[in-house]
């Protein structure tokens, strides 16, 4: 794993490439890897909860200045019990904005009443993903639901101290015998927290990886909390060359749980060294 300032001197170059790009990111990006071409399928996006402290006009302004055109959002900016007229105002406004209302989340249901209002959430704000954590008990009408609406599913995991889905692991064997659509979203900084490498599990789980939050920690335990990209424990660069690998074609979602008051420095960080970084690779 490089240094951070062994990598700043490796991705200059690159990151300077970067800035330069269509709407100030990378659409695609090639990866050379024994002499072959691999192009960049996924998208970066912005998790509200980052923002969660701020309006959703604030969260649009950010999301544009930084240039991500992928939201999913956290009911902080869009109440789950609005109305469908309320939600699809919202919906409207983000779209207005220039920005992909792909998903929101993370959303618990842990009854079946949360089930259907969550999917008619996502139906009347035309979401195609719902970033989830549901009971046990209840994966069966997830399913179902997953099928009628046509809307994605993907499991969300917390790390040490998650009493249902601590690891992408526990989720994939939970939903392996649904349907397709029903998914994980890992995040890569609870995975790192619990011991577990999100490059192998982004390539082990491919097959059902439907979204990603991506974050830097300062330890690969418990106690590791959340910091700008480049300053963690995390191997990115591995992480990131992983998703080119296996050709990802989702959205790769900033979600930050550190300095909520004030989050675009830390997200303006950790974006300009993701990017950086997907020049270089």
């Amino acid at each position: 794993m490089p240094t951070r300032r062994q990598f700043l001197q490796w991705a200059g170059a690159g990151a300077a490439a970067s800035l330069a790009t269509k709407n100030g990111f990378a659409a695609k990006n090639t990866e050379k890897s024994d002499n072959k071409n691999t192009e960049q399928t996924f998208r970066l996006g912005l998790a509200s909860y980052t923002t969660r402290k701020l309006s959703l006009d604030e969260t649009l302004k950010i999301a544009n200045r930084l240039g991500l055109r992928y939201l999913c959002l956290k009911d902080f900016h869009l109440p789950l019990d609005g109305t469908p007229e309320q939600i699809a105002q919202v919906a409207a406004k983000v779209k207005a904005a220039g920005i992909d209302l792909y998903g929101c989340g993370v959303v618990n249901m842990f009854k079946p009443a949360e089930v259907e209002q969550t999917f008619d959430y996502a139906k009347a704000a035309g979401m195609r993903v719902i970033v989830g954590v549901p009971a046990y008990d209840l994966l069966p009408m997830v399913n179902e639901k997953i099928k009628q609406y046509n809307i994605c599913v993907a499991i969300h995991n917390h790390g040490p101290g998650d009493k249902l889905y601590p690891t992408p692991e526990v989720a994939y064997k939970k939903i392996k015998r649904f349907d397709r659509r029903f998914g994980l979203c890992i995040d890569i900084g609870h995975t790192v927290r619990i011991g577990v490498d999100p490059a192998r599990a982004a390539e082990k789980f491919a097959d059902r990886l439907l979204d990603v939050h991506i974050k830097d920690v300062t330890a690969a335990t418990a106690a590791g909390r959340c910091v700008e990209a480049g300053r963690g424990v995390i191997d990115l660069p591995k992480f990131l060359r992983t998703l080119v690998k296996i050709r990802y074609p989702g959205i790769v979602s900033f979600e930050y749980e550190k300095d909520g008051d004030d989050p675009l420095p830390v997200l303006a960080e950790s974006v300009g060294y993701v990017r950086g970084v997907l020049a270089a690779i």
